[in-house]
């Protein structure tokens, strides 16, 4: 997840011009190679929300995702015209346990502060991984929202960037 330093996971308006940033870290480090990286997932899911903005952005800058698997959690009938996205309603645990753990190594969540409130509580993630952007945007949509349940980690892994990006990767405690 991509992140303000107030825990802001996007703008009221659903803006990402603050995702760009100029600042400089003279002691940090190249940023990874993106493609390498995404490489390394096997399959995204995401929250019917995220879906929708990730459909709307794609009209300018493509679909992010690539032809990965994408399991989109949702109610709502929604439709699509990619044959690697799938809709799924019903028990999280059951779509963990019986479908992702047997068929992917490195499953990805994509945004939301639902769908990461929903997966901390029930324990079925392993690492919580936030890119912390050097801005303060003091008001929109939080990271962790109504978790209600306190949750210790341990940190496995930081990296500073020469753009003043901090990653913080923690394993969740179980």
């Amino acid at each position: 997840m991509v992140s303000s330093l107030d825990g802001f996971i996007a703008k009221k308006d659903n803006s990402m011009s603050w995702f760009e940033t100029n600042s400089n870290y003279d002691k940090g480090i190249d940023g990874e190679n993106p493609e390498e990286f995404l490489k390394t997932i096997d399959c995204y899911i995401m929250g019917s929300k995220t879906y929708e903005l990730a459909l709307k952005l794609s009209k300018d800058f493509g679909w992010p995702y690539g032809e990965k698997p994408t399991i989109v959690l949702t109610n709502r009938d929604l439709k699509t015209d990619k044959q690697n996205i799938e809709f799924y309603s019903g028990d999280l645990i059951k779509l963990v346990n019986e479908y992702l753990k047997p068929k992917y190594k490195n499953v990805w969540i994509v945004g939301g502060s639902m769908l990461t409130r929903d997966f901390i509580r029930l324990k079925i993630i392993d690492e919580i991984r936030v890119s912390i952007l050097p801005i303060i945007l003091g008001d929109g949509l939080p990271f962790f929202n109504n978790i209600a349940q306190e949750q210790a980690l341990r940190l496995s892994d930081t990296k500073a960037y020469k753009n003043g990006i901090v990653e913080l990767t923690y394993e969740i405690t179980k």
